[in-house]
């Protein structure tokens, strides 16, 4: 059995109350106003990163050059990984990039690539129930975080005022495969309705992040725990996560070490780009062509686009 995720280990159960009440589903993630789309990892080694996320993760190579690789599912892009030579590794302990977390469309879809990774020994550093999600966690060869889960069904999400129960609990594995019938993936890649369900930060301090990520962005603060907030537009559980569990008091990035250096953010329309975009303007960012970029308190670039 893979061992739960620890750093959220018992830090939300609490959170689950008798007095939490089950409201209708929200929209899809699909069709909230505001979602993530891929993030930017600078790499030292291309060939090596590029190859695990083609090869253990299962994401298909949509475009590629000496520089530059970009990954996704279908022919949506869901990861850009770009060459910089002569950076140093991130050290831990930075701001920066927590995890990308790949959404799988169903739960039978993240048991038929669970079994496939099992078969193939991929090795994990985590995994969790979170009540609204089942959750697989791995790093990339240069450390980068990445997720890779299965939401459970909208309507057996529980809520009190307006905030979200979530937990970090021992995961089913047995269920997860059994769900997908038992049977590995025919194929190393992931479905094509695979997508970015959101990415999670690591931060300096967490009223930062929410006067950034609410107050700037116009994110929901969903759920909050020690050290740890969760945002997202349309009732989602969350799109963007900020902890300071390994980075409290971290300075701005300096742009000169491998991981984060930007992700987008995806507009449903026209109309919900309009309105943060105009919002963000005032605020100092930066319009270039159809998009407007932003930098959080640590130096990630956040790029507003309009979902293609």
């Amino acid at each position: 059995m893979i061992s739960r995720r620890r750093t959220m280990e018992g830090a939300v159960a609490t959170g689950v109350a008798a007095l939490m009440q089950t409201i209708p589903a929200a929209a899809d993630t699909a069709d909230a106003p505001i979602r993530p789309g891929a993030p930017l990892l600078l790499v030292r080694d291309l060939d090596l990163v590029s190859r695990y996320y083609e090869n253990v993760i299962g994401l298909h190579r949509l475009a590629a050059d000496k520089d530059e690789v970009q990954l996704g599912a279908g022919n949506r892009l869901l990861l850009t990984l770009r060459k910089r030579n002569n950076i140093d590794f991130e050290p831990r302990g930075f701001a920066g990039l927590y995890h990308t977390a790949f959404l799988m469309p169903s739960r039978a879809e993240l048991g038929r690539w669970l079994l496939r990774a099992i078969e193939d020994r991929v090795p994990f550093v985590g995994a969790a129930d979170h009540l609204v999600s089942e959750a697989l966690y791995l790093e990339d060869p240069e450390r980068n975080g990445i997720e890779v889960y299965a939401d459970r069904p909208r309507d057996t999400w529980k809520w009190n005022n307006g905030r979200i129960a979530m937990a970090s609990l021992e995961l089913d594995v047995q269920g997860i495969v059994m769900a997908g019938g038992a049977v590995a993936s025919p194929t190393s890649r992931v479905p094509d309705g695979m997508t970015v369900g959101h990415i999670h930060l690591r931060v300096g301090g967490i009223p930062e992040a929410e006067a950034f990520y609410r107050d700037i962005m116009a994110f929901q603060v969903m759920a909050s725990i020690p050290g740890a907030s969760f945002y997202s537009t349309g009732q989602y559980h969350h799109h963007i996560a900020t902890n300071t569990w390994e980075s409290q008091g971290a300075p701005k990035r300096s742009g000169t070490t491998t991981g984060l250096a930007s992700f987008d953010l995806l507009a449903r329309d026209q109309k919900a780009y309009d309105n943060l975009a105009e919002s963000l303007i005032a605020k100092g960012a930066k319009r270039e062509g159809n998009t407007v970029s932003i930098a959080d308190p640590w130096g990630n670039l956040v790029r507003l686009k309009v979902a293609g």
